[in-house]
């Protein structure tokens, strides 16, 4: 493969970024082939000892999409992160989107539950005025316990939800460095 190949299908595959990062990165690599041919490297020597532009892009716009979600953890920049690193590697729909699923199962699930909890003295009072029965203050008494309940899983789930967050982001993060060839070890 040329260089211009190897760019164009570079610059193609970073669409999703802007037009500056996409120069920058693009630039970095046209610094790469200056470099590989004053050693007296080929272009197809290059380009395969930079490896596939695909897998490159892939890994740059996990990166960008990990940064994102660090700066501003939003679900849709958390959701393109998830999917940005799912797609590095197949092994990484088991270690990642296993994870993914179970910690939003848990979080959606608490939050359901504390939801119900909080909103159960109206569907008593309600309960109340569509059928009277003997044991409302019993049934409301326990509504109320519920409420309180609800209100304290709130609480806890709107900490353990921040929580989730942070440490995923940063499962994301470890996950590609992991990917693109193993962490660098700190001496």
């Amino acid at each position: 493969m040329s260089k211009s190949k190897f760019l164009q299908q570079l610059s193609e595959s970073l669409k999703p970024l802007s037009s500056k990062e996409r120069a920058d990165i693009l630039q970095d690599y046209e610094e790469h082939f200056s470099i590989g041919l004053e050693e007296g490297k080929t272009e197809e020597e290059i380009v395969t000892s930079l490896g596939s532009p695909n897998q490159i892009a892939k890994e740059l716009l996990a990166d960008y999409h990990v940064e994102q979600a660090t700066a501003k953890a939003t679900t849709q920049n958390i959701l393109r992160a998830t999917w940005a690193v799912i797609g590095l590697a197949f092994f990484n729909v088991v270690i990642v989107l296993g994870p993914a699923v179970a910690l939003a199962g848990f979080i959606l699930s608490a939050w359901a539950i504390g939801l119900c909890f909080l909103l159960s003295p109206i569907l008593v009072l309600g309960e109340a005025i569509v059928h009277s029965s003997g044991f409302f203050l019993f049934n409301l008494f326990m509504s109320l316990a519920f409420c309180g309940l609800g209100y304290f899983i709130m609480l806890g789930m709107l900490v353990v939800t921040k929580l989730v967050i942070k440490g995923f982001v940063r499962y994301l993060k470890y996950n590609v460095s992991l990917v693109k060839g193993g962490l660098k070890r700190a001496e």
